[in-house]
């Protein structure tokens, strides 16, 4: 079995008096990671899942003699797809606010605000993690470093879904099933949401666009919509943990990109199945952007295990002079980095830039050095 990251954190806070949320695209493993702790140590908790309508109808209209009577003589209630349950939110502040001996823990493949499962507030009564598919340090500390380094290339191409990681001869068969039944599963269900055809199209649109800034005006006329409504799904594949965006940092120089933004998937596996392009490292033409993909997510993953307070951002001119990422940590200080696929390559960094912003440190991400950039420095 692969450690998870976050298991200690989640740990340390069973029993404090606060809810415990996990959050995070489904085939993450969230389930596996919340029955196994639970199996290791209890036998006093009650396992209900969202996705069953029975649960759905029990918890739909709860109240706190029906709640109690429901758990029993049970100390944790853990809800497995959460989202799925009407006004979530109220089951939990229930939970935390009358029943102080209980536990709750909720997982939920999507932000429960996506589909409006949240009309009581949980500010101050939850903790709340995001989990994300396994990481480059979850996964060399599984095995060790040079067996990781050797697959570098299949993780490019396939991902690291745990699926993947422990079916490397079906890799395409689940990857396909991952981006097919599972990938919009929860978005379908948001309120508002009137053409769910768009959402591939946009979601293919996204990738074709790695690592490039994405103009909505200019998806808009690829997928035969207006900007807002792309706008608005966009919007939603972040919320179900499929995308995230890196903003354009702009502070000091005239004329960089004020507005800017770029999208990267969590996964590059979950990217090639949208765009059905398996093929070999040697053969693809979006390497350099499979390669940032690649270095931007781990980082992503990287900090949220640490739980590093860390804005990221690119940086553009109107010139064109660019930076992939910078990183700004909780004292103010700007970590520059550029990546290249090829060892030879080194990356250009813009005087511009560096004469407007104070850098602490800038550096290349290569093959040659990336472990460097994806594993703990302590």
């Amino acid at each position: 079995m692969i450690h998870r990251s976050i298991v200690r954190s989640i740990q340390s806070k069973m029993f404090g008096g606060k809810a415990i949320i996990v959050l995070g695209a489904r085939q993450v493993g969230k389930t596996t990671l919340i029955t196994d702790l639970l199996l290791e140590s209890r036998n006093d908790f009650l396992s209900l899942n969202g996705d069953d309508s029975d649960v759905r109808l029990i918890l739909s209209d709860v109240n706190i003699g029906s709640l109690s009577r429901l758990i029993g003589n049970n100390k944790i209630l853990f809800i497995d797809e959460a989202q799925r349950i009407p006004d979530i939110g109220l089951v939990i502040k229930i939970c935390v606010d009358r029943l102080k001996d209980v536990q709750v823990i909720a997982t939920g493949s999507s932000s429960f605000e996506l589909l409006q499962t949240i009309q009581e507030p949980l500010t101050g009564r939850a903790w709340q993690w995001t989990m994300y598919p396994l990481s480059f340090q979850e996964l060399v500390n599984h095995t060790d470093l040079l067996t990781q380094q050797r697959l570098l290339n299949e993780r490019l191409i396939f991902g690291t879904y745990p699926d993947i990681i422990n079916n490397p001869d079906s890799q395409i068969d689940y990857l396909r099933l991952l981006s097919g039944s599972y990938l919009y599963r929860d978005i379908e269900g948001a309120p508002g949401l009137a053409r769910p055809d768009l959402l591939e199209k946009i979601t293919q649109a996204l990738a074709l666009q790695l690592g490039s800034e994405v103009s909505t005006m200019e998806i808009a006329r690829l997928v035969g919509a207006d900007r807002l409504t792309v706008e608005k799904y966009i919007h939603l594949l972040e919320k179900a943990f499929i995308i995230f965006r890196l903003p354009a940092l702009n502070r000091n120089v005239r004329n960089e990109i004020k507005k800017g933004r770029k999208f990267y998937f969590f996964d590059n596996g979950l990217r090639n199945a949208v765009i059905n392009n398996f093929a070999p490292i040697h053969s693809r033409t979006d390497i350099g952007a499979l390669w940032e993909n690649y270095c931007i997510a781990e980082r992503l993953k990287l900090h949220a295990a640490k739980e590093n307070q860390v804005s990221a951002y690119f940086w553009r001119t109107t010139q064109q002079q660019e930076i992939d990422l910078i990183e700004e940590d909780n004292q103010a200080q700007l970590f520059a980095f550029e990546f290249k696929w090829s060892k030879s390559k080194r990356g250009k960094f813009s005087k511009t830039f560096l004469n407007a912003y104070p850098v602490k440190e800038k550096c290349t991400i290569s093959p040659e050095n990336y472990e460097e950039f994806l594993l703990p420095q302590d």
